[in-house]
């Protein structure tokens, strides 16, 4: 049975990203720039991601909502199926396509219907760029996921874990889902210290992933009790302040929300996360 806190997370959330795949909010809606950039593409390649892989992109699906390239820590090989876990636009899912080829399978997950549809319109652009025809975008939540026990090789998300208000149960279905000797690859956000009471009471704090942030010792331990190993965190050079030094309202109500002259980097950090099933 899910709680009632959760589920209010969970619709928080919903109609969030709802209004960013809708082009009402978001780093790069309107005429607001793109998180200290000025463009989507700018802030992907100063987080990691190469020229050569956004090309293959169809026009839209880089969202600017990344904090990190788990494509790259995954080391993605032709033929293997990748499950993106919260895949809005489509953008990790199209680059991971790219990786595996036309033997492999790239399937994005996400929750919020108006992504899916934004996701699933990208498609037909995609296989006329590349040739490929290897996508695929399923509604479901990441603590419920739409994919057969043992069935993926790599589970890939991208500053989307810590939107999920039962971490723990993340953690379970990424281990379920993986084959044995699969690998998890995550970008995302964790904390340095405590955020302060009124960020973490702030609806804008929760749908750009800033009041979900936990440390990263308690990351390390969701993914033992799932029964993962080889557990690696690194946090990255590239700082937060990247993401949250735009325009964009969420990140602007966040900074409201801090003590004076308090940055988000004082508090969280960007990490990318890998684990294996034994």
């Amino acid at each position: 049975m899910v709680s009632e806190p959760n589920e209010r997370i969970r619709d928080t959330v919903r109609r969030g990203y709802a209004e960013i795949a809708k082009g009402k909010s978001g780093c790069c809606s309107g005429s607001s720039p793109c998180c200290g950039s000025s463009s989507p593409d700018k802030l992907a390649e100063a987080i990691g991601y190469t020229v050569e892989e956004l090309q293959v992109l169809p026009e839209g699906a880089n969202m600017g909502l990344s904090c990190g390239n788990p494509t790259a820590i995954a080391g993605l090989k032709p033929g293997q199926v990748v499950l993106d876990l919260g895949s809005g636009g489509g953008f990790d899912v199209f680059i991971a396509a790219k990786k595996v080829g036309v033997e492999g399978r790239s399937i994005g997950i996400d929750m919020t219907p108006e992504m899916l549809r934004k996701a699933r319109s990208s498609i037909s652009e995609f296989t006329d760029k590349t040739g490929l025809n290897n996508v695929e975008f399923r509604l479901g939540e990441i603590e419920h996921l739409p994919a057969a026990d043992s069935s993926i090789d790599v589970v890939i998300s991208n500053c989307v874990m810590n939107l999920s208000p039962d971490k723990q149960q993340v953690w379970n279905e990424i281990a379920r889902a993986l084959r044995p000797g699969g690998k998890a690859s995550i970008s995302d956000l964790a904390l340095k210290k405590p955020l302060p009471q009124e960020v973490l009471k702030s609806a804008a704090a929760i749908v750009s992933c800033v009041a979900g942030a936990v440390l990263i010792d308690e990351t390390i331990i969701m993914a033992k009790q799932a029964g993962l190993i080889d557990i690696r965190i690194d946090q990255e050079a590239y700082s937060i302040d990247l993401m949250a030094d735009c325009n964009d309202p969420l990140y602007r109500e966040v900074r409201e929300s801090l003590p004076p002259s308090g940055k988000l980097s004082d508090y969280i950090v960007s990490v990318n996360i890998t684990a294996s099933k034994p």
